[in-house]
């Protein structure tokens, strides 16, 4: 995992990072050109489908039609299929189940076969991930 000494032309968004643009005050803690996968258009297709209340609903789908509308997703293609096995072979060197984070090592394997850096909030659960450039986004409220 390393730190990017400047600001990367493009990058691959994790969902999470993702869900904070709203919110992210600082443009240069992203990439100028931002992308996202079909993996983060898969996992964000499951929140309105398992939301608790009608407004967590209309506010997940809110987010899913937002990302569907802004960005034309990397696909998890053949490139992609084959990275995922590095990233999952550095997951379970590392000790880590990557079956339990499926969704965060099929981004990585996408980010990956493209040579993109990671944007995420969650640096740690990539850490593992030795061809991996993943950046830290800083959170709006830290």
């Amino acid at each position: 995992m390393t730190t990017a000494p400047h600001r990367p032309t493009r990058g691959l968004l994790d969902t999470n990072t993702l869900l904070l643009l709203p919110q992210l005050e600082r443009a240069t803690a992203l990439p100028v050109e931002p992308l996202i996968s079909t993996i983060t258009l898969a996992e964000l297709s499951v929140g309105p489908l398992v939301a608790r209340t009608g407004a967590e609903r209309a506010a997940r789908q809110a987010h899913l039609q937002q990302a569907e509308a802004d960005f034309e997703p990397l696909p998890f293609d053949a490139a992609a299929a084959r990275a995922f096995g590095q990233v999952a072979a550095a997951l379970r060197r590392a000790g880590r189940k990557p079956a339990v984070r499926s969704y965060d090592a099929m981004i990585a394997a996408v980010a990956v076969a493209n040579d993109l850096p990671l944007y995420t909030r969650n640096p740690d659960d990539f850490a593992a991930i030795e061809q991996l450039q993943v950046i830290d986004v800083p959170h709006p409220t830290a």
